[in-house]
């Protein structure tokens, strides 16, 4: 092979940040490939890939990449996107990775290979499907902004990859083969027994989503409901299928962020189904006290959120970056703190890490299935952008790095009803 073939003096260059050779093997845009071959192909198909990684080192320049289609993982000799990201995370944890940084002179060695193969130049423009949220950090104007850059996408595209009752969040899996639809309609009836409903009762849907829960907790318990969005087009979506199903006269839906919710000491009980990540840090105790003083004394709350651990409080680089901007998560222990920080009570806290695997598998066949329609509706670079927020989201809850919890606590000031024993 030509001396000046692409991919072997990439490898050479990169070595010293990955540890030695190249955990993959790599396809440049010259047709030249180095590194294992029994390894994931990774296929750079323009010197801008490159760009990117330079301006962006790590899991967002790769992320770039990808989502343009300048970077192409291929389904070949037995790897597709979930084994060759798994192979890649491993190697790196292996190699001890995570926090070295390269020498001056291993640095200066890549910049002179990258001018060598006339990839240095400008770093291409962001790619159409990132974010692009501006204003104050958690300002109401800048969550609707990010809101809407998550779910406004189309009704359409979700209902292709969501079940039917279009529920976002985890699902409870009895078994691990139960199907995505009946795993759902079970976490929203264990929410509700957890919640104590009984027909009449006042449930406040915090962050209702496309109306699973309030829907599930009208139709099913008899709740009096009322649930807040700020995603016009999760109110759309509601309120027609409140109209379909004759239950205008218990379910309201608001179009009203959180901490615009005027009641006080009001509903029988409150829900908040993986919204709590969206509040950021600074605001969460806010949002535990608009819970609080939602509720009445003795009434019951239920949180449903996502945790992580290390160093990066966010999704991480992709996902803040193109799926959920601000997204906050840490420890389900501070979070049970800020929450009893509020006044509230912890009485239990339910760990459903696996359940996300399952359900997150569930709507990547279901994207799969539907990945024609899918891009006819938002692109290719938005199907892009979701294969891989589908097949990193399973790995990480899978891993350990992601965890989501239900935290079951109560307003003290009257006597509560939960039971001596449970039975979830």
């Amino acid at each position: 092979m030509s001396t000046t073939a692409v991919a072997p003096r990439l490898a050479a260059a990169v070595a010293p940040f990955v540890g030695g050779e190249l955990p993959v093997r790599l396809r440049a845009w010259d047709g030249s490939e180095a590194g294992p071959v029994d390894a994931p192909l990774v296929e750079l198909r323009s010197p801008s890939a490159v760009r990117r990684l330079l301006r962006h080192p790590g899991e967002l320049g790769a992320a770039q990449a990808y989502v343009t289609g300048e970077l192409e993982v291929h389904e070949v000799g037995g790897w597709d996107l979930d084994a060759a990201l798994t192979h890649a995370f491993s190697v790196a944890r292996d190699r001890g990775l995570s926090g070295g940084r390269p020498s001056i002179g291993a640095l200066a060695r890549a910049v002179r290979t990258v001018m060598g193969i006339g990839a240095l130049g400008r770093p291409p423009a962001a790619p159409a499907s990132q974010a692009r949220i501006r204003g104050r950090l958690h300002s109401p104007l800048r969550d609707r902004r990010s809101i809407s850059h998550h779910y406004d996408l189309s009704n359409e595209f979700y209902s292709l990859i969501l079940d039917p009752s279009m529920a976002y969040s985890c699902g409870y899996h009895v078994t691990p083969d139960v199907p995505l639809e009946e795993a759902q309609s079970a976490k929203l009836s264990l929410v509700c027994r957890k919640l104590g409903l009984e027909p009449g009762m006042r449930l406040l849907d915090v962050g209702c989503g496309w109306g699973s829960l309030s829907l599930h907790a009208a139709e099913h318990f008899g709740a009096q409901v009322t649930g807040v969005t700020i995603a016009a087009e999760q109110k759309r979506f509601i309120d027609a299928r409140i109209a379909e199903r004759g239950l205008q006269d218990r379910v309201e839906i608001r179009l009203q962020d959180y901490r615009e919710v005027p009641e006080r000491d009001h509903f029988d009980a409150v829900s908040s189904l993986e919204m709590g990540e969206h509040v950021g840090q600074d605001n969460y105790p806010t949002y535990a006290e608009v819970l609080h003083r939602s509720v009445r004394p003795g009434g019951r709350v239920l949180v449903q959120q996502m945790s992580r651990t290390g160093a990066w409080p966010g999704g991480g680089p992709f996902i803040e970056s193109f799926i959920a901007p601000d997204m906050h998560m840490r420890p389900v222990g501070e979070t049970v703190a800020l929450l009893e920080g509020s006044g509230l009570e912890a009485r239990d806290v339910h760990a459903l890490r696996e359940h996300y695997v399952l359900t997150v598998a569930g709507w990547l066949r279901r994207f799969e299935s539907n990945v024609e329609r899918l891009t006819e509706l938002m692109g290719e670079e938005v199907v892009r952008v979701w294969r891989l927020y589908l097949v990193g989201g399973a790995m990480a809850f899978r891993d350990g790095r992601m965890g989501v919890d239900q935290v079951l606590l109560v307003r003290p000031g009257a006597a509560h009803t939960l039971p001596w024993q449970r039975h979830w």
